[in-house]
């Protein structure tokens, strides 16, 4: 059928918890100046131990919902893009399910790390399209505070937790997502990762040690891979959907680092100006990120009806992706 499929709502939540540099500073040998001049982050939000993963997703999808002007009956399909689910299984996209009444969706988790949102975003456009759904909602939720190590400042310090939520319907008359690019490099797996809790080296296992249920990351070569990806999928999908970046109203990047998304406006030649930027306040929430991102800017009136946006993201996997969305 070949429909197309618009983002018709979006939602966000954040947990009520600020902590700030100050507080990290009492944490680890840091300062909100090594911090900020890094990062760009001041503040991040850390969810309390009685809020899993589901319950924030939960409540940013109840706000899509109701910016969408649906009721959760009419959801087809719910992907929730996650490396924080609730438990291994059941996948945390069916706890959703009941928390908001979504009682006649399929359910599914997807993980692509802080790329999880547009990969759930293009997963659900092929749903849409195909004419298998009328509905999707999609939602990035992660508690990085639950696998951060609170005594690596290279790492502690850029996390905060959240989630962001979509939904998407086919709009008569608009074209939606126009062009999505995506993009992964498993061999460059081991700059960005988990290392334990997974069938290798299960949380109780002989080697479970050595092998931490906590990130760990090379940030020089993150840094490096992020911006050269994510440009080259910015380009990419700007020629793909037949616009270039000065149509585009706004650019929503992973929020992530500061002098990540300097570079990326620097090489594509856009004004900072129009990007739009929060991680100064929530740090970096993984498939969050863009999710709350897109939210904020939608709904402070960053775009309207007709104008096109660019969404961009990087995650481990290594995972990329580049959006080009009409509004």
């Amino acid at each position: 059928m070949n429909r197309t499929a618009s983002i018709i709502g979006t939602g966000s939540y954040v947990p009520d918890r600020v902590m700030t540099n100050a507080d990290l500073e009492k944490l680890v040998e840091t300062s909100d100046e090594w911090i900020l001049s890094r990062t760009g982050i001041r503040e991040r939000r850390i969810a309390g131990p009685e809020m899993p993963t589901s319950e924030m997703a939960a409540r940013a999808a109840e706000a899509a919902i109701q910016n969408a002007g649906i009721q959760a009956g009419e959801i087809d399909l719910i992907i929730c893009a996650t490396v924080t689910p609730d438990m291994f299984f059941p996948n945390t996209a069916c706890f959703v399910q009941t928390k908001i009444g979504a009682v006649n969706a399929v359910c599914f988790d997807l993980s692509a790390a802080c790329s999880g949102f547009l990969f759930g975003v293009e997963t659900a456009r092929q749903f849409i399209a195909s004419g298998t759904y009328r509905t999707v909602l999609v939602i990035g939720a992660d508690k990085l505070s639950s696998i951060v190590d609170w005594t690596d400042r290279n790492t502690c310090v850029l996390f905060g937790d959240g989630a962001g939520a979509a939904i998407l319907q086919h709009r008569e008359g608009s074209k939606g997502v126009m062009a999505t690019r995506m993009g992964s490099n498993g061999a460059l797996a081991d700059i960005l990762y988990i290392p334990g809790g997974g069938s290798a080296h299960p949380a109780n296992s002989p080697t479970s040690a050595e092998n931490p249920v906590t990130i760990r990351m090379n940030g020089r070569e993150t840094y490096k891979h992020a911006v050269t990806a994510m440009v080259e999928a910015s380009q990419q999908v700007l020629v793909d959907a037949g616009v270039s970046p000065s149509e585009i109203a706004c650019f929503i990047p992973h929020q992530a680092n500061l002098r990540i998304i300097e570079a990326i406006a620097s090489r594509l030649d856009v004004s900072m100006e129009r990007f739009h930027i929060n991680l100064d306040r929530y740090g970096n929430t993984s498939a969050a990120a863009v999710a709350i991102a897109l939210d904020e800017a939608n709904r402070t009136g960053r775009f309207k009806r007709g104008e096109k946006i660019l969404m961009v993201v990087f995650g481990g996997g290594l995972t990329w992706a580049s959006t080009v969305v009409e509004w």
